[in-house]
């Protein structure tokens, strides 16, 4: 419970702040302000326990703190100028819709959201955060000491970096609040804590229907019109929910395994599900708060889902009470910046190891490089709204959406420009493996490999056959999936088995085995056999189709 109170802290600021900000934008009244809080933390506290299970293709099975995000935030404002609240309702709704299609086309899209894309954003996340995090420092009171909030940072990253160093067991857990708590009382001392929050906040919120917007259901010019961007801003965010499934499963494990990407779809999925709430209530639409949901499994240790499903109830509850919630949001802003500070350091340090983790040739390292050029450039120099124009502008020219848009083209770009793929496409069954031979021997003469590259390249698509059958289980006659067999020749030759069954993983199976005696079992010999002939294996699960990748080295 009191990593969950933790995690609520940060998602309920959160979510009152981007709601109050893109509603005084958009000049509307208190009543719409009342029920747009209300439904964002109510919207926010389902979509949070729901990422905690797995549901069928929803829910990403782990911790991931949800509540409204800034990324919509221009293009609402614009929507509520322009068409009124239905309008900005029915725009919500559509634009989720892309984020359920790209929760069914990831697995077309696992060349381009890379482990090097997927740990560049996160940086660019970090990067961008921290300046917003140390200007948080500075908002202080008139007539307060110029050096209250750094010292007030200062007591609150003190405390809670020595316990989350030093601290074991209940005190580890408690760090971060502990930390909050001692940079409050610093900021008491300094006269930085305002109570008028908690005092002029109702005990009780009962929900004012009439205050709901409603949908527009015969759009118009301005419908049309705003679309593009709508869409465009719900792709980013898809993207940036795709990246954020494989790091929670990440720092979730204790020892290292294989990404599922079917939970990465069920984690895009319910995001989009969020989102088509949000729209159909009329408030901002959800996002994760990835970096807090890093930084409150690092330093507590705690990844367990009943986390999940108590900040999720949590929030649904605070929804009704804007007294409990006022509390909460009285934390002075110095205390919130410097406990933003720790929360990207470690952000920034996980997007790094996952970029290290996939492996840096010259051509990743460049990727890297020049997006987070880009993007930090541009954070500090904003030029395309000028060029973009304000709506454009507020939405796509910020320096860490551009820096992620560049990695992803230049990962587009690495994937076009590769060698031409050869594929053959048969049955998963031990009858295909003379076709299956017979294309890997070709493959191997028209790149020119000699003879032991050749039998190393075909016994490994051979063990990789047996491995996917042992994995897959028994098929009736009528029920043997296909197969397709892609390879990239290079300098060396990478082969992908797409294949369609839902066991095992075999990433995780050789893993295992190399923790296991030296002497295997019968039923595991193909995999064994299989880490040795290749250089690396990836199995990638998604759902309805699985995908190993091997890299088999060779000479000619």
């Amino acid at each position: 419970m009191g990593v969950a109170l933790q995690g609520v802290m940060l998602a309920l600021a959160n979510t009152v702040l981007f709601v109050t900000v893109v509603v005084r934008a958009g000049d509307q009244n208190e009543e719409y302000l009342s029920w747009a809080v209300f439904s964002a933390l109510a919207i926010g506290g389902v979509i949070t326990a729901l990422q905690a299970s797995h549901a069928g293709r929803l829910g990403a099975g782990h911790v991931l703190m949800t509540g409204a995000g800034p990324h919509f935030i221009a293009v609402s404002v614009l929507a509520m100028t322009q068409g009124g609240l239905p309008l900005l309702a029915s725009l919500i709704v559509v634009s989720s819709l892309v984020q359920f299609a790209l929760a069914q086309w990831l697995p077309l899209l696992r060349s381009i959201i890379t482990p090097v894309v997927s740990g560049t954003a996160l940086m660019l996340i970090a990067v961008t955060v921290m300046a917003i995090a140390i200007e948080r420092l500075r908002e202080v009171p008139d007539g307060a000491p110029s050096a209250a909030g750094p010292a007030v940072a200062v007591a609150t990253l003190a405390v809670a970096v020595m316990l989350a160093m030093r601290a074991s067991g209940i005190w580890r857990l408690w760090a971060p609040l502990i930390g909050i708590v001692s940079g409050c009382v610093a900021a008491a001392l300094f006269g930085l804590y305002d109570p008028e929050w908690v005092i002029e906040a109702n005990w009780l919120y009962v929900p004012d229907v009439a205050a709901w917007p409603g949908l527009d259901l015969s759009p118009g010019v301005e419908f049309w019109t705003l679309l593009p961007a709508f869409l465009i801003v719900s792709l980013v965010v898809g993207i940036k929910m795709s990246s954020d499934g494989v790091v929670i499963q990440r720092v979730s494990r204790v020892s290292p395994q294989a990404t599922d990407f079917r939970l990465v779809q069920g984690a895009v999925n319910t995001n989009g599900l969020g989102t088509l709430l949000a729209g159909i209530a009329g408030t901002l639409p959800t996002i994760v708060y990835t970096p807090s949901v890093v930084t409150l499994i690092t330093l507590t240790g705690v990844a367990a889902r009943s986390v999940g499903y108590a900040i999720g109830a949590i929030l649904l509850v605070l929804a009704f009470l804007p007294k409990a919630a006022a509390v909460l949001l009285t934390i002075p802003s110095p205390v919130m910046g410097a406990f933003l500070l720790m929360i990207m350091g470690l952000l920034f340090v996980e997007g790094m190891r996952m970029v290290v983790q996939d492996g840096l040739d010259h051509r990743k390292a460049l990727v890297v490089g020049v997006a987070l050029s880009i993007g930090v450039g541009l954070e500090s120099q904003d030029i395309l709204t000028d060029l973009l124009g304000e709506t454009w502008g507020a939405s796509l020219g910020n320096g860490m959406t551009v820096g992620i848009l560049a990695a992803i083209l230049m990962t587009l770009f690495i994937e076009l420009t590769s060698p031409r793929h050869t594929r053959l496409e048969t049955t998963l069954d031990i009858s295909a493996l003379p076709k299956i031979d017979a294309f890997l021997r070709r493959l191997a003469s028209r790149i020119k490999w000699n003879d032991a590259s050749t039998e190393r390249l075909r016994a490994a698509g051979e063990e990789t056959l047996s491995s996917l059958l042992q994995s897959g289980g028994e098929h009736g006659d009528d029920s043997v999936p296909r197969l397709i067999i892609v390879a990239r020749p290079g300098e060396a030759v990478e082969l992908e088995f797409l294949a369609v069954f839902d066991e095992e993983n075999i990433e995780d199976r050789l893993a295992h085995l190399s923790e296991q005696a030296e002497v295997p079992a019968e039923h595991e010999i193909s995999f064994w056999l299989l880490r040795h002939y290749a250089s690396s294996v990836r199995h990638r699960k998604y759902h309805g189709i699985d995908i190993v990748t091997v890299r088999v080295e060779g000479s000619r």
